[in-house]
């Protein structure tokens, strides 16, 4: 239903009560239609029931589009082709029986069985791991009542509010299809078009911009179901929730330009990663949390809960831990099951259940028709990595690739046989019970107005953010901005950005030289300025306690202080982190008490950004060696410039002079005169950067 129109770049448009954009046919713009050739009234809301209702299946249009977006390619998956599975248990905490009937929160102290595939959603699946990429979160438990998947994201909101203009989304992100470039980047006119003409992106925009797209180890981000979704107890009451999953480790990212080397330096980073913590026996572990309300909270709050781009800010709903996921097993075979893996958002157990957010609906739909194509079927389950570890029983059969079929005489229900030649029976007392919630409403493709707050969350999560953060948002939007050829889809994106903040909108339109400012997007409701910060929402100020699972690489050359040495391991492994060493030559050096020092890393194949702090420890022939060697000059400069914390022994100062450092330490830069001061290095590292140093270099 149109609400009014919305000039953009001189060009007027039509806006819904939801506030999204429509564009309509005329003059020499011709009719969108089906693939039959029917004229499609409105490509931007599925059908539903009443303004918040649930999406309505015989929204033929809805299902072709999204049917034929689903089978797009072959055999790769169109979104999150590039991840990487592991296998881990959960450990509930406490009895949620007052909450939910579902058998996994039943018992205090159990364990259950998992796979969790993490993965980036543009790039192709021979992509890097570094881009700037939301990154997903998908988990699945083996329950005694079958298997339930948590398919998330690192980032708990997400650009669209309802599941017709996902096609359109990706097929803006991904390569422009004329040239099939960039790969697995956003920074090009077709994604910014798209946002810019879809003000429902922007608050996800912010996030995309900030360091959350951009995590220095699967292990150390946060996980998000996204939706809301409801709990159901035994008694059949309701109670909306929302899954977090919080990283034991804490919070952490790269920098910008260290992650654009990291992509050429080891573009399996995050595998290879995740891989050696796991071998080494470091299990990474989340604690699963709960936002757990009810009707009253959700009808006072000042969004609506069934909206995908908007959060409930942890202090408003503090979060309820329950348990504790442990990842501890890495796949046998990664195409057996990381690839095959068939996660699915209709997989939810008795005592879960679905709310009407449009998004969540058309997931619905859409994660089951997408398996049928890539996996050959309707027998994907038939393979381990998708078959539940509970005892299962039913009447389908055949088809492709089916490894068992029912047993028996029976293969229908109702029969008159009995017992075991019958076949499985319906349990009503067993059987998952969807909750009675009572839907009125006319059929019609609207957007409720409850949706159409565009800007307040995105004002609130920038200003929740710390001076260093906003600085990255807004170096983040310059840089993507930059590789936008049209000067109007970069200013219109500013025109947004000026109904989050001036001082934001500002900063990236001095970075582009914008030659005026554009006036501010018509907003289809004033941004508001009265929302609390939150500072959940920010990496920085959700850190680590300690340096534990981080890796410190460690340059040395021949005659390095074997005292020296020992002490900084014994330092880092008491720690609980790593050391990685890096040598002129793999083969190791020789200490000066003659021992021999095992070699990780060539200096040309081992820079400082494999590493969260480095040192450097040589001898006086050894940094003159170095700094003769341009690797090992930007093994420190690179350091230096990613705002590390950097150890050092006296004689290493000749390589810091060559790299052109030596004048620029700062308390950053910790010498280590003898093997007591490592101890205290490890203590400073558990910052992780040196974030003063920020302003001083422009690499970061």
């Amino acid at each position: 239903m149109v609400d009014g129109t919305i000039d953009l770049d001189g060009v007027e448009f039509q806006r819904g009560k939801g506030g999204e954009t429509h564009q309509t046919a005329g003059g020499d713009v011709p009719v969108l239609t089906t693939q039959g050739g029917v004229p499609v009234a409105d490509d931007q809301n599925s059908l539903r029931a009443g303004l918040r209702g649930p999406t309505l299946i015989e929204d033929q249009h809805f299902r072709e589009k999204i049917f034929h977006f689903d089978h797009e390619r072959i055999p790769e998956r169109v979104v999150h082709a590039r991840g990487f599975g592991v296998h881990g248990t959960f450990e509930t905490y406490e009895s949620l029986s007052d909450i939910t009937r579902a058998d996994i929160f039943q018992r205090a102290g159990e364990k259950t069985d998992m796979f969790v595939r993490f993965s980036t959603v543009a790039g192709n699946k021979g992509s890097a791991d570094l881009a700037r990429d939301v990154r997903g979160f998908a988990c699945r438990f083996y329950t005694k009542e079958g298997n339930w998947d948590i398919v998330g994201n690192n980032i708990p909101v997400f650009f669209i509010q309802d599941a017709i203009k996902f096609p359109d989304l990706i097929h803006a992100a991904k390569q422009e299809p004329d040239r099939g470039f960039p790969q697995a980047q956003t920074a090009h006119d077709n994604f910014w078009d798209f946002i810019s003409l879809t003000p429902e992106s922007i608050n996800m925009a912010l996030w995309i911009m900030s360091d959350r797209a951009i995590p220095r180890s699967f292990r150390f981000m946060e996980g998000f179901g996204v939706h809301t979704f409801r709990m159901i107890n035994a008694e059949g009451k309701s109670t909306f929730v929302k899954f977090h999953w919080k990283p034991k480790q804490g919070l952490q990212s790269v920098v910008w330009n260290e992650a654009l080397k990291l992509n050429g330096a080891d573009p399996d980073f995050h595998r290879r990663d995740l891989w050696d913590a796991i071998q080494m026996g470091d299990f990474p572990e989340w604690e699963l949390g709960l936002q757990l309300f009810d009707e009253s909270f959700a009808e006072s709050f000042d969004f609506d809960v069934l909206d995908a781009t908007k959060i409930i800010p942890e202090e408003e709903v503090p979060i309820r831990i329950v348990g504790k996921m442990t990842l501890n097993r890495c796949v046998d075979n990664f195409f057996q099951e990381t690839e095959q893996v068939a996660f699915q958002t209709g997989n939810v157990v008795p005592g879960i259940d679905f709310t009407n957010d449009p998004l969540l609906q058309g997931r619905n739909f859409s994660y089951l028709d997408t398996q049928l194509k890539r996996l050959g079927g309707p027998n994907f389950t038939h393979i381990p990595v998708n078959a539940p570890r509970c005892p299962f029983h039913h009447f389908q059969q055949d088809g492709h690739m089916a490894m068992h079929n029912p047993k028996g005489r029976a293969n229908y229900e109702p029969n008159s046989w009995g017992g075991e030649m019958g076949g499985p029976r319906e349990s009503p007392e067993k059987g998952f019970p969807t909750y009675p919630e009572e839907i009125a409403g006319e059929k019609r493709r609207v957007r409720s107005e409850t949706f159409a707050d565009h800007y307040s969350q995105a004002r609130q999560f920038y200003l929740s953010q710390t001076q260093t953060e906003q600085k990255h948002i807004s170096d983040a939007f310059t840089f993507e901005l930059s590789k936008v050829e049209t000067p109007a889809i970069r200013s219109r994106v500013v025109s947004h950005l000026l109904n989050v903040d001036d001082d934001l909108a500002q900063s990236v339109g001095d970075g582009l030289r914008l030659k005026e400012m554009p006036q501010p997007a018509n907003a289809a409701r004033p941004t508001r300025m009265d929302l609390k910060t939150s500072p959940k929402l920010s990496i920085l100020l959700n850190g680590p306690e300690s340096f534990k699972g981080r890796k410190l690489g460690v340059l040395v050359t021949d005659g390095v202080d074997a005292e020296l040495f020992q002490g900084l391991k014994t330092a880092v492994e008491a720690e609980g982190a790593m050391i990685e060493v890096v040598a002129p030559m793999v083969g190791g050096v020789k200490a000066s008490d003659g021992s021999w020092i095992e070699a990780k890393q060539k200096v040309d194949g081992g820079p400082s950004l494999l590493y969260d702090a480095v040192a450097v420890l040589t001898s006086k022939d050894g940094a003159d060696l170095l700094s003769k060697v341009a690797p090992a000059k930007d093994f420190v400069t690179d350091a230096f410039a990613h705002c590390k914390f950097i150890a050092y022994s006296p004689d290493a100062m000749a390589l810091f002079e060559k790299a052109g450092i030596a004048s620029d330490l700062d308390d950053g830069c910790v010498e280590l005169g003898s093997a007591n001061d490592a101890q205290g290095f490890i203590a400073t590292c558990r910052a992780l950067r040196h974030w003063e140093r920020e302003p001083k270099v422009k690499a970061a």
